[in-house]
């Protein structure tokens, strides 16, 4: 599997880069060869999953005896990777046999990532991973020069109106929030590009197959 590194600019995003940042400008080049894990940092797990306002997303038992973090952007080709191609053998090995509790972090490094994390918050609940899911699958549809479209038409599929998109990528407390969370991890944790996966709050270092984990 090749790892894919973002190189963070990291922006003071507001709603109206966010609204924007939907179109061709925002489309940014992203996936430099890299080992993002590396720049991470071993942290204290309580540090790691410190209250941001943000709901937890998270798979498995709370008191699953490991517990993995991964920080990820729903406009990374390795994140889709691993999600799309990885995860569901793990997810079948160790989530559902009650050893791992798996939560997803986003890091969005520009508004175009901001406003998909944002939109896949959208349903709320049980379905935001699920969501998720989708648009990790079809991400080669979406990640495009112009990609409002066929995001409304993966929204709409999942029950999302056009004023919801619309009103979903119109939420400045959410915004915040994510970039709150991406600032902690940037800052606190090292994380630099994604995925980057804590096990314990120790970073794993090398590949994101089976074998590593």
């Amino acid at each position: 599997m090749t790892e894919t590194e973002h190189k963070p600019a990291f922006q003071a995003l507001d709603r109206r880069q966010v609204l924007l940042g939907t179109g061709a400008a925002a489309l940014v080049a992203l996936g430099a060869s890299g080992s993002p894990a590396h720049a991470a940092k071993e942290v204290p797990l309580e540090k790691l999953l410190a209250d941001n306002g943000l709901p937890m997303l998270e798979y498995g038992k709370k008191d699953a005896k490991v517990t993995i973090v991964e920080y990820a952007s729903l406009t990374c080709p390795a994140c889709a990777n691993f999600h799309n191609a990885i995860f569901p053998k793990f997810k079948e090995k160790y989530i559902d046999t009650g050893k791992v509790r798996f939560i997803v972090r986003e890091f969005p490094f520009d508004q175009f990532s901001a406003a998909v994390s944002m939109l896949a918050r959208c349903p709320g609940g049980d379905r935001v991973l699920p969501f998720m899911g989708v648009l990790f699958k079809t991400q080669d549809q979406w990640r495009v020069q112009y990609p409002v479209p066929k995001l409304m038409e993966i929204a709409k599929q999942a029950g999302i109106t056009k004023e919801g998109f619309e009103k979903c990528l119109d939420h400045q407390d959410l915004l915040q929030k994510l970039i709150k969370q991406r600032d902690t991890a940037a800052n606190d944790c090292g994380v630099r590009g994604t995925p980057t996966f804590f096990i314990y709050g120790k970073p794993m270092l090398g590949g994101y197959g089976m074998d590593n984990f």
